[in-house]
């Protein structure tokens, strides 16, 4: 695979960033402004969007920086020792500024006040476990893809999501970068700031959970020493 240099790496976390939360705030506010205050078809709208852009970014910049867009991921990388922990420290600065910017294009999109604050609670303990657990799936279909079906991480991300959305009583923002910049807009998607940093406490754990059990689980000590392949069941 070709290594890129760290600007460019940078560079490609801070656009994938930025179009996600664009994409994310952009269609909730699309979705809720024609579903004639139907909130159930505001969320899919906003849900068929972020899975669709998800696919999207991780196939144009994935090569380029691994298509983290979200410190949790970082973290877990990190902790792999996939990515150094100075870089990582960079990721994670550029993908909380470039989420907050991507929110700010979203608002000029739609004409909106474009620095706003997000009034919309989103707290208990039930929306905490959601994101735990909303996290927690999002690595396992990261991990478990490059181990066995490192082509199919886009796809598998973008499923999760989209599924996560639904099953989830948060609507799975997994993603801290996500979460701080969705305090900034007090539209569909927002989430009221004195409520975020439960949210972000609740997918670093959710994350590092998902690496423990993972590295566990797919390590061969003690196995055959041929590689198991995942079973076709077609």
């Amino acid at each position: 695979m070709m290594e890129f240099s760290l600007s460019k790496r940078l560079v490609a976390e801070a656009l994938g960033t930025a179009l996600l939360l664009a994409t994310v705030v952009g269609s909730g506010i699309m979705g809720d402004s024609l579903s004639g205050g139907n909130d159930g078809i505001a969320l899919l709208g906003n849900t068929l969007a972020t899975g669709a852009i998800l696919v999207v970014l991780i196939l144009i910049f994935g090569p380029i920086s691994g298509a983290h867009f979200n410190p949790a991921v970082t973290l877990v990388f990190a902790v792999r020792k996939d990515i150094s922990p100075r870089d990582a420290a960079l990721y994670v600065a550029v993908q909380i500024v470039a989420g907050i910017v991507g929110v700010l294009l979203a608002h000029g999109m739609f004409d909106l006040s474009l620095v706003q604050e997000s009034t919309k609670a989103r707290s208990g303990i039930g929306q905490w476990v959601s994101e735990g657990v909303a996290t927690f799936g999002l690595l396992a279909s990261i991990l478990g893809c490059l181990r066995w079906r490192p082509d199919a991480v886009p796809y598998a991300v973008g499923l999760f999501i989209t599924a996560g959305y639904w099953f989830t009583a948060s609507t799975s923002f997994a993603n801290p970068a996500v979460t701080i910049a969705r305090s900034f807009t007090d539209t569909f998607s927002g989430i009221q700031p004195s409520d975020a940093p439960a949210f972000v406490l609740a997918q670093f754990i959710g994350a590092l959970l998902a690496f423990v059990v993972f590295s566990w689980l797919l390590s061969q000590s003690g196995a055959n020493s041929e590689t198991k392949a995942p079973v076709d069941a077609t």
